[in-house]
């Protein structure tokens, strides 16, 4: 069993993962940059080691650094987390080479699904459906046409070493084919150091869905089930469940089958997911290998009752699985919403500033997964999710209602969030009777941001906005409120706009009696 980890992330990962160390008696080494010198995984761990600048570039991204701080420390292993060093085969290979273990794959394994191309053909030789397209990366415009006119438009031009919808181009029109290629080449260079772009048939209107799987170092490889991951901006992922509403007990063993058919093939250890395209007839097609903990596991979790980061520290220390593939079944419904310090009204326009008062859900079936607390203060130097709400149900409309209710009680005060479109996600009638696929969310994105709240609720947000910073300066003066229909208030003769939030937070706070 592994005796000391260093988590080589930051957020609330690094609280995870410090949770699961905790209960089995592993001790932890937290890093940390400029920035979060006050962040709360550094305070949790047992030690914690000061890593370089705010950028990660200069910290989270060194990986000379945390392997140094590693040794130094005494830890046996690095978990690296998601995201930064996670999927990056020769940090992997340089933590091995240090006498260290990886929690995660072998260095070959991500070497082997790290490249989409790559991956392309490893799955293709186990027998995995694949969507129709190239396997290598195209060498110009014209190799993009040729391939276009076999598969016929719309076409998907994808980075090779891609991930997050960068490098990533939908072409209908023969003629955009140069511009889109030129852009995604150079797009994927500068996300990924690698201009390799393939180009695959466009599937319209998909899910996607993807299937957890789970292996140990003796030959045990298990499929957790799926998730749900259609509800999507931009190709970044933003609410998921657990299981899928298509997804059949049937569609399921096969989807399972062919992601640990390629997992085996790939000789993968320890957590990773394998990505599919889910086509309306029931057919569905592999997209990629992350190999490392995913965003969404907590879903998993809840529907499965496997911890999935202990058993990725049980497998690193040499512990096999205990559990057989038949043992594993969905039990109930789970739904995660990614929290972030974002303006959805504002085109998602990133928020930054100190949170002055934080209140988490909780109550039966809520889960928070978070990184942030009152007093944080949010940057723009890293990834905008502040934490992750996460509800367990016995049945889908139960997870619904329950996240809904858990939204409500969740008050960040200080920045923007993401609170209120997840809101009115919970409320729409199209999520709710599971009708949703990849493009969903973007057709439905107008209306969902544009909600605004009824008259008498804005009218009593002005009163608790008041009361609220009346609190907060501490010195009493007569307070003038103005609301109207159109969503502003104002204090003292000036107007600033009020959100529906303000209300839920005041009633929670007891401002309004």
């Amino acid at each position: 069993m592994l005796h000391k980890v260093l988590i080589a992330n930051r957020g609330e990962i690094a609280l995870r993962i410090i949770r699961a160390c905790r209960e089995l008696g592993i001790a932890t080494v937290a890093v940390y940059s400029e920035a979060d010198a006050r962040a709360p995984h550094v305070r949790e761990a047992d030690q914690a080691v000061a890593i370089g600048g705010s950028p990660s570039s200069e910290s989270y991204l060194v990986g000379e650094r945390i392997i140094e701080a590693a040794v130094r420390t005494g830890a046996d292993a690095i978990h690296p987390g998601y995201g930064f060093l996670s999927e990056r085969e020769w940090f992997a290979r340089a933590v091995r080479d240090a006498g260290l273990v990886f929690i995660g794959p072998p260095p070959e394994a991500i070497a082997a699904t790290g490249s989409k191309t790559a991956a392309r053909q490893l799955a293709i030789s186990a027998d995995v459906p694949v969507v129709p397209g190239t396997t290598e990366a195209l060498r110009d415009a014209d190799e993009a046409r040729a391939v276009a006119e076999q598969f016929g438009l719309p076409v998907l031009l994808k980075a090779a070493a891609g991930g997050g919808g960068k490098g990533m181009r939908v072409v209908r029109a023969f003629d955009d084919l140069a511009s889109s290629l030129e852009s995604a080449k150079r797009e994927a260079q500068n996300a990924f150091g690698d201009d390799a772009v393939y180009v695959e048939k466009y599937v319209e209107g998909p899910r996607h869905v993807e299937i957890q799987v789970l292996g140990d170092a003796h030959g045990t490889m298990l499929a957790l089930g799926e998730r749900e991951c259609s509800v999507q901006r931009r190709h970044q992922k933003m609410i998921e469940e657990a299981p899928s509403v298509a997804v059949t007990p049937e569609l399921r063993r096969a989807m399972s089958d062919a992601a640990v058919r390629f997992a085996k093939a790939a000789g993968y250890v320890n957590a990773g997911t394998c990505e599919f395209l889910l086509d309306r007839d029931g057919s569905f097609y592999f997209l990629e290998m992350n190999t490392r903990l995913q965003v969404e596991h907590p879903v998993t979790e809840l529907v499965t009752g496997i911890d999935i980061v202990q058993w990725q520290l049980r497998i690193a220390g040499g512990e096999a699985l205990p559990m057989s593939q038949e043992s594993i079944v969905p039990n109930g419904w789970a739904i995660e919403c990614r929290i972030t310090s974002e303006d959805p009204a504002n085109n998602f326009l990133p928020s930054t500033g100190v949170i002055r008062y934080l209140q988490a859900p909780t109550g039966p079936g809520v889960r928070w997964d978070g990184g942030v607390e009152s007093g944080s203060e949010v940057s723009l130097f890293y990834d905008p999710m502040l934490a992750k709400l996460i509800v367990w149900a016995p049945t889908r409309d139960a997870a619904i209602d329950r996240m809904h209710r858990a939204l409500l009680e969740l008050t960040v005060d200080g920045i923007d969030t993401s609170r209120d479109f997840h809101l009115r996600v919970m409320e729409d009638a199209e999520f709710r009777a599971g009708a949703i696929d990849i493009q969903w969310l973007e057709r439905r994105l107008e209306s969902l941001v544009a909600v605004k709240p009824p008259a008498h609720v804005v009218a009593r947000a002005a009163v608790v906005a008041a009361v609220l910073a009346e609190r907060e300066r501490a010195a009493p003066r007569k307070v003038v409120v103005s609301a109207g229909t159109d969503g502003g208030a104002g204090s003292a003769g000036t107007r600033q706009p009020v959100s529906e939030s303000d209300w839920a937070r005041a009633a929670r706070l007891g401002a309004l009696r």
